[in-house]
């Protein structure tokens, strides 16, 4: 079986072994791949009902996942000590939120939503998608449990971005992370892909076949030395005040709220909100519209002008939406910003570097000319820590699943 395998599949297969044994007799093994993604353009705009650009990336979820006949499943994640959930009940449990198993139970729960009857299984999976790195090692791991429920319940297929929507549930309602659906909506489709999320229930999503190195930049992100896995509240603030400055007006995201109405009225929600909040609305705006000026500016192949918006944006990041340092932690330690720093010492005015993701802690994006990269890795990891920057590339699958 081993010598028609891909080479990830194999190495899943060995630790599945190693964890739960052969394969019963009969029992076929199913191979289970869900990639990390980039948040290439729209920093906290998809929550709001805003356009995003999102990558998969060359990092992922590959697991093995076995039927065992049982109501447990069972899950192996190297690295971490094993798990199970049983499937009894598939409500949401306190005493999970915050833990893996609340978001294998989470899936379970949506995929039994669609008519399938739940049965145990055991999963074993390597992740390269670095946790705490900004890159959705979660919503990889929820994609992969959907994909191997999906095979392995007998059911409808389920569309990328249904399975996205299911991911983001387990997410928000059963592990307690109030993201929005662009980082499972990323990990499900695969590629460089375009999201408008005006339309919660039905996101409109483009494809742009692109390689950023053929246009002279390499994609890079740092790892800038603390993990974000703790800062559950300050993302939560995020979304939490944006919708208040929307709330004011009657609406539920920002995208439903006129501009030139939120204008005529910032002295007020000022006073009411508070200034943060009113900024990180003035971010969203403004955000959103660089989002589609970058989609168009790589669709028409003018890698200059797509930089020189990504400066803008990251600048709006640390700005106006302020999510580049953790607001009452020690001053002395600002990881991102200082990565941010060194990055733009190192690129002197070529490139650009802004903050990836939920902020805080986790990554930092650069593109950096080609000429440039292995100085630039060298540096950033000599600074940061070795193996801090990494070089990556949008691949074109998104979660899948296939039995061996």
């Amino acid at each position: 079986m081993t010598d028609t395998i891909p080479a990830a599949a194999e190495r899943a297969l060995a630790f599945f072994t190693q964890e739960f044994g052969e394969p019963a007799p009969g029992a076929r093994p199913l191979y289970v791949h869900a990639p990390g993604r980039s948040e290439i353009s729209g920093n906290h705009t998809d929550h709001e009902g805003g356009h995003v650009i999102a990558g998969s990336l060359d990092v992922a979820v590959e697991g093995i996942a076995v039927a065992n006949g049982t109501d447990t499943i069972r899950v192996a994640d190297e690295g971490f000590p094993t798990f199970e959930i049983t499937l009894d009940s598939l409500e949401a449990r306190d005493d999970e939120r915050e833990t893996s198993a609340a978001l294998l139970r989470g899936m379970a729960n949506q995929l039994a939503a669609t008519g399938r009857t739940p049965t145990g299984f055991d999963f074993a999976f390597i992740c390269t998608v670095p946790a705490g790195g900004g890159l959705s090692s979660s919503a990889a791991v929820e994609a992969a449990y959907g994909r191997a429920m999906e095979a392995l319940w007998e059911g409808p297929e389920i569309a990328p971005i249904e399975l996205a929507k299911m991911s983001q549930f387990a997410e928000n309602c059963f592990f307690g992370k109030p993201c929005g659906l662009m980082d499972q909506a990323a990990v499900c489709l695969g590629g460089l892909a375009y999201m408008d999320f005006a339309d919660a229930a039905e996101p409109k999503t483009a494809k742009l076949d692109l390689d950023f190195e053929t246009a002279g930049y390499a994609l890079c992100l740092v790892k800038v030395g603390s993990d974000h896995a703790d800062l559950t509240d300050e993302y939560a603030a995020i979304p939490q005040e944006m919708q208040a400055v929307a709330a004011a007006f009657g609406k539920s995201r920002l995208s439903e709220v006129d501009p030139a109405a939120f204008d005529d009225r910032v002295d007020e929600l000022r006073e009411k909100l508070g200034d943060r909040a009113v900024l990180r609305a003035i971010h969203y705006w403004y955000e959103n519209g660089l989002v589609d000026q970058r989609w168009e500016a790589l669709n028409a192949g003018d890698i200059e002008r797509f930089l020189a918006l990504t400066r803008a944006s990251g600048a709006s990041s640390a700005m106006f939406l302020q999510n580049v340092s953790v607001p009452g932690h020690d001053v002395r330690e600002q990881h991102a910003m200082v990565a941010l720093g060194l990055a733009e010492h190192m690129l002197a005015g070529r490139g650009a570097a802004r903050i990836h993701g939920g902020g805080f802690g986790g990554s930092i994006q650069c593109f950096v000319p080609t000429d440039l990269v292995d100085e630039f890795i060298a540096r950033m990891d000599g600074w940061l820590g070795a193996g801090s920057c990494r070089r990556y590339a949008i691949t074109e699958k998104g979660a899948y699943a296939a039995w061996l």
